[in-house]
Formats: C-alpha cells, sequence, structure tokens
C-alpha cells in the first residue's frame, strides 16, 4: 500500500530530521497501515513496554487519545446530543471534548498489576491484561529496545492468539520480537538511549499521520 501525499509528507519531514531512519521507512508505512485499518474498523491499539519503553507506552496513548498537532473537534451530531442530555453540562463538553483514537497502555494500572503480579506470574502480566481487553482487529504494540523482553514476547503470543495484529518497535538486532510480529521497526542502534531516542520520532510520526488521516476534516 502506498501513502498519499498529505501523509507522505510526514515520513519526508522524518526522514529528513534523522536519515537513518531510511532503512526503517517500509516498516514504518506498513505499521501505520495496520493500526489505520483497525481504527478504521472500531479496533483500538495497546500497548506495553518496560523502563522507558513504559513512559513512551504512555506518551503514545497521549498522543492518540487527544489532540496532538491538530484540534479534533467533535462532530455536530455529538454535540447536538450532549447538549440533548443536559444543556449546561452538555454544552461544556461540547466546546471541549476532542476526538480520540482508543489506546491504553498497559504499563498504568497499578492495582491490577501488582495483584496479577503478587497472585500469578509476573512475567504474564501484559498478556493477562492483553487476555482482558484484546479483541480480533485490535493491534498490540510491543516496545523493547532488545526486542527479548519476555513480558512483551508473553503479551505478543497472546495477541496473536486472539487474532491481533502484533507491532514490535525495537533496536536494530533480530530478536524474538521480530519473529512474532507482524511487523517490526528496528531502528539503527544497539545501544539501548540511542534506540529509545529513535522511538520518539518514528511513533511520533506514525501519530501524526494517524491524526491527519481522521481528524484533518
Amino acid at each position: 500500500m502506498k501513502l498519499d501525499e498529505r501523509l507522505n509528507k510526514h515520513i519526508d519531514l522524518l526522514l529528513e530530521r534523522y536519515p537513518k531512519l531510511e532503512a526503517c521507512k517500509e516498516e514504518i508505512i506498513k505499521a501505520y497501515f495496520i493500526m489505520e485499518k483497525s481504527f478504521s474498523k472500531g479496533g483500538k491499539l495497546l500497548i506495553a513496554g518496560n523502563g522507558g519503553s513504559a513512559a513512551d507506552s504512555e506518551h503514545i496513548v497521549g498522543e492518540l487519545m487527544k489532540g496532538f498537532n491538530l484540534s479534533r473537534p467533535l462532530d455536530d451530531e455529538f454535540k447536538e446530543k450532549l447538549r440533548k442530555e443536559n444543556e449546561e453540562f452538555g454544552t461544556i463538553l461540547a466546546d471541549n471534548l476532542q476526538g480520540a483514537l482508543p489506546a491504553i497502555s498497559l504499563d498504568g494500572h497499578i492495582a491490577l498489576t501488582t495483584a496479577y503480579m503478587n497472585d500469578c506470574e509476573p512475567l504474564l502480566c501484559f498478556a493477562q491484561q492483553l487476555n482482558g481487553y484484546g479483541k480480533a482487529g485490535d493491534v498490540f504494540l510491543g516496545i523493547s529496545t532488545s526486542g527479548n523482553s519476555k513480558n512483551v514476547l508473553y503479551a505478543a503470543v497472546c495477541a496473536k492468539a486472539k487474532g491481533m495484529k502484533v507491532i514490535g518497535l525495537t533496536g536494530e538486532k533480530n530478536s524474538k520480537l521480530s519473529e512474532i510480529a507482524d511487523v517490526c521497526i528496528k531502528t539503527p542502534s544497539t545501544t539501548t538511549f540511542m534506540i529509545q531516542e529513535y522511538h520518539l520520532p518514528i511513533y511520533h510520526c506514525i501519530c501524526l499521520m494517524l491524526e491527519e488521516q481522521f481528524f484533518d476534516c
């Protein structure tokens, strides 16, 4: 599949700023199309990682669940429904809510994760959340600089069994995650902090393309 011009400008800007990411271009585009297809059919994105990658998971949710580069006003029909429910509160909601693409970071549920890790098998915590949240047509984005983080791998296997697509975001080495994933974006470094520095502009680019696709009216 080929990006149209209005979306391709984000790839062009990414590669202008980070020329070494040319090696990842096709995988970035493939990952975008997987997410676009899922969102267009009512699916959601589930994301997980460890350490800095956990922070990236939360960051991505922040870019998708509210306005990123665009304001994303609600459509007039939903605004009217809000006002009909309650004139006072509905008007405030209609004027301030923004369009969202449903995304959940699996790193952020402290009560659930600590309970599961204490009572069950700690490395299966993300997989347990995938088992509860995931459905066919959703997407799992596993972020791992090594591509071999066991809790992410267990989640990826669970996601595939649920009929979900799996996207990996890793360093340049082949890994177990790259073998499992439908698409793996392997950034051109083997040093953890450098891999993480590449991850941010990549997911920003994908979020920009998704926002333009769904909210550029």
